[in-house]
């Protein structure tokens, strides 16, 4: 994926496409950064933690530059996310995240919400790069309180 990141943004530079850019050498510092942390070559694994930790980011970023009233900043945040979410696997959707949920409770055999930590355990494993822990979380306590009513 690395690779692909920089072959990108070879191609944005040659377009002058500036926040393509100005995005894409970020994300390669920091996968960079990273590496240079571990002592590794980043992982693909590690690289979509490195792109939602960066998505996460920007989303908190706009909120601040909207509650300061810099309407400029949070359009230049928010035009970042989607560049960085081209390099995503395919998300699975709400429908097909409560698919795997209801499996693995099932399978589990969870009646609480106390369980939460256990199921989060399997499913976040299972999930990984393909949905966003918050969403997951979300899901599976929606389900769980199903039992509990």
């Amino acid at each position: 994926m690395k690779a692909t990141v920089r072959q990108d943004l070879k191609t944005a530079m040659k377009e002058r496409a500036a926040l393509r850019v100005s995005t894409l050498r970020l994300l390669l510092a920091e996968i960079e950064r990273k590496e240079k942390e571990k002592g590794l070559p980043a992982t693909e694994e590690a690289i979509i933690q490195i792109l939602y930790s960066m998505i996460k980011k920007r989303k908190e970023a706009i909120e601040l530059f909207l509650k300061g009233g810099r309407q400029d900043l949070a359009d230049k945040e928010g035009k970042e996310i989607p560049i960085i979410e081209a390099y995503l696997p395919k998300q699975l959707s709400d429908d097909e995240i409560r698919q795997e949920a209801l499996a693995t409770i099932s399978e589990l055999g969870a009646r609480s919400i106390k369980e939460l930590g256990k199921i989060m355990g399997v499913l976040s494993r299972k999930l990984a790069g393909k949905a966003q822990g918050s969403t997951i979380s979300r899901i599976v306590k929606e389900e769980l309180q199903k039992f509990e009513a």
